[in-house]
């Protein structure tokens, strides 16, 4: 994993609007890009939030009360069906975050590899268990949380069942946009360090820096909010990435992955070429008879670099030339 591309995950979450039409439209254009996964909400309203419940901050924008706004968008059964259909016929692997221990159980039918958690429900230890139970590959959100409500989720996903080595924690910061101020990407290193699990960084700031960023400290997940359109009406859609620039982030990424390139110095193919170029060699400064010697009035350094190296300069100067040389002749001393 260590020397792989990062997974990258194109989070939906609940721009589709609660429409088909445009469940089918984002994942046809989706599949297009280059992401591993396209990741949808999994929650049954009902079981996640009071009605009374206040809304974030980033919510205030929608006139409706929290809980009508995620009924709104709540997937339905038939919904799942689309878009695993859709998925499977674009060759796009989808991806839940879950919410809700009903909506877990309803998804097994799929025959899911991989269960998102997300931010919101780090602390929500029933939740955790059940899907530490199901021993499959976990991805978890940190927003908003301390090192140990981290370390609490990922000692209850191992002692029901899950492993450190199919858990992947994402570093994240829980505003919608994030501030670049606020993204304290350092911690993708912390957390490598601390929880010894695969990291990732969950992308909620705006373009696609902050991914290049964490995937240059090594991030082997990037999760990133994509829409079809900026200006279209919901609480997600102005702080995600329009899919149309979703292909050029995805490329990004990947390309940082070949920039990095491996720990040890090595010269390529065409630098070796280069070298002989653009790098010096002793030549005669001017005519030089055999047995005069070399000093600092008759040597010096010119291109081509397929001489004796400058840096043999010192060693030169004061032997015999056992040759006789032409001005810019290449010196050679055996």
């Amino acid at each position: 994993m260590k020397n792989s591309n990062p997974i990258i995950i194109a989070e939906v979450g609940v721009n589709h609007n609660g429409s088909k039409k445009l469940l089918r439209q984002i994942i046809k254009k989706v599949s297009n890009t280059g992401v591993n996964y396209i990741k949808f909400q999994a929650f049954i309203t009902e079981n996640i939030v009071i009605k009374n419940s206040p809304k974030a901050n980033y919510q205030r924008k929608i006139k409706s009360s929290q809980f009508n706004m995620l009924k709104k968008y709540e997937l339905n059964f038939s919904d799942y069906d689309l878009i695993h259909k859709t998925c499977k016929k674009k060759r796009l692997k989808p991806l839940f975050s879950v919410f809700d221990i009903d909506s877990l159980n309803f998804l097994k039918k799929y025959k899911i590899d991989t269960i998102k958690i997300p931010s919101g429900e780090i602390t929500n230890k029933p939740l955790l268990s059940e899907i530490g139970k199901l021993k499959l590959k976990i991805i978890l959100s940190t927003g908003m949380s301390t090192i140990k409500e981290i370390k609490n989720a990922i000692d209850t996903l191992i002692k029901n069942g899950s492993s450190r080595k199919k858990i992947s924690i994402l570093h994240c910061h829980s505003n919608y946009p994030s501030k670049f101020v606020d993204l304290n990407l350092n911690n993708i290193l912390t957390f490598k360090k601390k929880f010894k699990c695969k990291v990732g960084f969950s992308d909620h700031s705006l373009g696609g820096l902050a991914s290049i960023v964490a995937a240059s400290l090594g991030a082997q997940v990037i999760e990133k909010h994509i829409t079809l359109d900026n200006k279209l009406y919901g609480p997600d859609h102005s702080s995600s990435l329009e899919i149309k620039k979703l292909k050029g982030f995805v490329k990004n990424i990947r390309n940082t992955k070949i920039i990095l390139g491996k720990n040890k110095i090595k010269r390529t193919n065409i630098e070796n070429l280069n070298k002989k170029i653009v790098r010096k060699s002793l030549v005669a400064k001017k005519n030089i008879k055999k047995g005069e010697v070399f000093s600092k009035i008759n040597i010096t350094s010119k291109r081509p670099g397929t001489g004796l190296s400058p840096f043999l300069y010192d060693k030169v100067l004061g032997l015999k030339s056992k040759f006789n040389f032409k001005t810019d002749q290449l010196i050679r001393i055996k």
